[in-house]
């Protein structure tokens, strides 16, 4: 399997480490190749896993796979060199930085494409998943509250592309993961309110605070994203006729109605894993849409933009 990696940052290395990890444990051969604009030497750990690196493409090259994985400014003109010359993509998200995109100029007719959604992997949320059709909720509530600061130990917080709007950063697009799952959990809503902006005394100029009220059918939504909680609150509260159910993603657990707290705490690597399995056997064996379609992950964008 030949597959070309475009940006080998963190979360890049992350996923050429966990596509030869499991590559290997379904038998399948991997060459990979980064394309790289850097001249940042990788470390000697990546280039082992590498067949080489490119500065440019010749417009021969195809393969059977690539990874998006460059900033997200870069995505789109990214696509566009691909188009054509992969059969499958693995589009790291956010999917652009722009909601005009014009997915036509990106894809060619059949190529198959997913975006990444890793919350939507994790064993808290699979359990979630599959209890979820019995509970009919009222309402949900949604929470995600970090402190900046602490995301990158060692790092000036202040020098950090979330920091900076002009840089694309902001909480509303750093934590999209929060309507991603929310739209497989319940689909788009049918209207929604939004508010954003810089509350807290953190030195930066992008949204430090996002709140959303969004309706649907039979229930309502309220979403909370910040970047200012000195505790790291990650979760999903379901309100039903039999009780509340919470489905707690830092804590690993799924609290029932009855009060049963199931337990489903596990490495942060091993939702990566699964949505890896997922990819592989899409790329080599899937027909049709991907789980998670650039079309798809363009109206999340939206949403989270408020754009709805």
């Amino acid at each position: 399997m030949k597959v070309l990696f475009v940006g080998l940052g963190s979360i890049g290395t992350r996923h050429l480490q966990n596509l030869h990890t499991v590559a290997a444990e379904k038998g399948i051969p991997v060459e990979a190749w980064a394309l790289r604009s850097s001249g940042r030497e990788l470390p000697v750990a990546t280039q082992a896993l590498l067949a080489g690196e490119m500065r440019a493409l010749s417009g021969q090259e195809h393969f059977d796979a690539a990874f998006i994985t460059n900033p997200t400014s870069l995505h789109f003109e990214s696509l566009r060199m691909l188009r054509g010359k992969a059969d499958a993509l693995f589009i790291e998200k956010p999917i652009f930085d722009r909601t005009e995109a014009d997915l036509e100029q990106c894809l060619a007719p059949g190529q198959k494409a997913y975006v990444a959604a890793p919350m939507r992997w994790c064993g808290v949320m699979l359990a979630l998943k599959r209890r979820l059709p019995e509970l009919r909720p009222y309402s949900v509530r949604v929470i995600c509250s970090s402190y900046l600061p602490d995301w990158r130990p060692g790092v000036d917080y202040r020098t950090v592309y979330s920091a900076h709007r002009e840089m694309g950063g902001g909480v509303t697009i750093d934590l999209i993961h929060e309507w991603d799952y929310l739209v497989e959990l319940f689909g788009k809503p049918l209207e929604m309110h939004h508010f954003k902006g810089t509350y807290s005394d953190l030195e930066i100029d992008s949204d430090d605070l996002s709140v959303y009220i969004a309706r649907y059918p039979t229930m309502l939504a309220e979403v909370h994203l910040d970047y200012f909680g000195r505790q790291y609150r990650r979760s999903i509260e379901l309100f039903c006729k039999e009780g509340t159910v919470v489905a707690d993603f830092g804590a690993g657990t799924l609290t029932l109605a009855d009060g049963t707290v199931e337990h489903w705490d596990e490495p942060v690597n091993q939702r990566y894993l699964r949505e890896m399995a997922y990819f592989l056997d899409y790329a080599q064996n899937g027909t049709g849409e991907s789980v998670n379609t650039p079309a798809t992950a363009l109206d999340v964008l939206k949403l989270t933009l408020g754009e709805i």
